[in-house]
């Protein structure tokens, strides 16, 4: 029996050499001293998910790691099994589920036959949505049983096989984090991006809150976010801007926006089913359509552009036309990539504020989020 453990009493000193990489990797930009927020050291986690491994009449949840001592696979290093009985950095939640699910399903052969992947999205207030994905079709003998199981376990469940969706219920879960005194609500919809630390979410939705909050000297203007994905920033942000014009390619992701602004009662947010580099096109004039029209750019005045990229980054097509602006707030999942970005930006910006998250304890991985303020002798938007 493998178990994933982690020392809490470590943590510290983790959070501690991920901060000084960030300082010595971005002291060229001259930033002002790294706000430094902290995550729970465990449970922090809200989804996860779990190859089914058969052995005989047991099954287990897997993992993978490189097996260096194995013979190379068509030149790859070989993979090894690991077998996952609870594991500490996904939430409570999903650690009270593991056992259930699995003990409801292993002498049943309907529910565990082929039973390939499970994936688990919880949230803070204790909802959870469960996906079986299967290895062969799913009939309303399966369905029947999954109802069962669903009241059994108080989740909704999801069965996924090929060209197959089966929601019992719902696809989604709600999220409520309480940032800067409100509730804000969120609809998390199966197998689309989420964050998956909620408690780092709250804080850099506290952040970006703070980076933006109107002066008494500046009027509110209007943002235009990029990469919106579900409206994570966007509902937070709102209440700070006249306007915001947000874009974002799936259309998964923009309809849980919409439904998340409804939700949350805003109703100064546009948000439009572009990519960034269509609505570069669409604001240059260059870019016509009932799209654009419905944007009504001509009667924005953006200060601020908000940029939420993948671990790739902008390329520098698409970080020129940040430069227009007045304020440049970047969330990175990737230091590297930012870095190379802040090359190119930091040429009409300078680095005026400067967080890390510690978005995935006990992982190399870093976000960052950083604003950006035009340099006095730069040209304004």
């Amino acid at each position: 029996m493998v178990i994933f453990d982690i020392d809490p009493s470590r943590y510290d000193a983790q959070l501690e050499a991920k901060r000084q990489r960030i300082e010595r990797q971005f002291a060229r930009f001259s930033p002002p001293p790294l706000e430094v927020f902290s995550s729970p050291p465990s449970y922090y986690r809200m989804r996860a998910e779990f190859r089914i491994w058969h052995e005989g009449d047991d099954l287990f949840y897997a993992m993978f790691e490189a097996d260096p001592k194995a013979p190379l696979q068509r030149g790859r290093v070989a993979q090894r099994v690991v077998r996952v009985d609870r594991f500490p950095v996904a939430s409570e939640r999903i650690n009270e589920l593991m056992p259930r699910l699995l003990d409801a399903i292993r002498d049943e052969s309907l529910m565990r036959r082929k039973l390939f992947q499970v994936e688990f999205l919880t949230t803070l207030s204790g909802e959870a949505l469960i996906t079986m994905i299967y290895h062969k079709p799913l009939g309303e003998d399966w369905e029947a049983r999954a109802r069962e199981l669903q009241a059994r376990l108080g989740v909704s469940l999801i069965g996924r096989s090929r060209k197959q969706r089966l929601v019992l219920d719902r696809d989604h879960v709600w999220e409520r984090l309480e940032v800067d005194g409100r509730e804000l609500r969120y609809q998390q919809v199966e197998n689309s991006f989420t964050q998956p630390n909620a408690e780092i979410c709250r804080a850099m939705l506290h952040w970006a809150r703070d980076v933006t909050a109107a002066t008494a000297k500046e009027s509110r203007r209007d943002l235009v976010e990029l990469y919106c994905g579900n409206g994570n920033f966007t509902v937070a942000l709102a209440q700070n801007f006249r306007r915001v014009v947000a874009t974002e390619i799936s259309r998964t992701s923009v309809a849980s926006a919409q439904a998340n602004l409804e939700a949350n009662g805003i109703d100064n947010v546009h948000v439009a089913r572009m990519s960034a580099e269509e609505f570069a096109l669409a604001l240059a004039g260059e870019k016509q359509g009932r799209r654009v029209a419905a944007m009504e750019l001509a009667e924005c005045d953006f200060s601020t552009v908000l940029v939420d990229p993948p671990r790739a980054g902008l390329d520098a097509d698409s970080c020129a036309p940040l430069m227009r602006y007045s304020r440049i707030i970047y969330i990175s999942c990737n230091p590297d990539t930012l870095a190379v970005n802040l090359e190119q930006l930091s040429r009409t910006h300078r680095v005026a504020r400067m967080a890390l998250f510690d978005q995935f304890p006990w992982t190399d991985h870093c976000e960052c989020g950083v604003l950006l303020e035009r340099r006095s002798s730069a040209s304004s938007a």
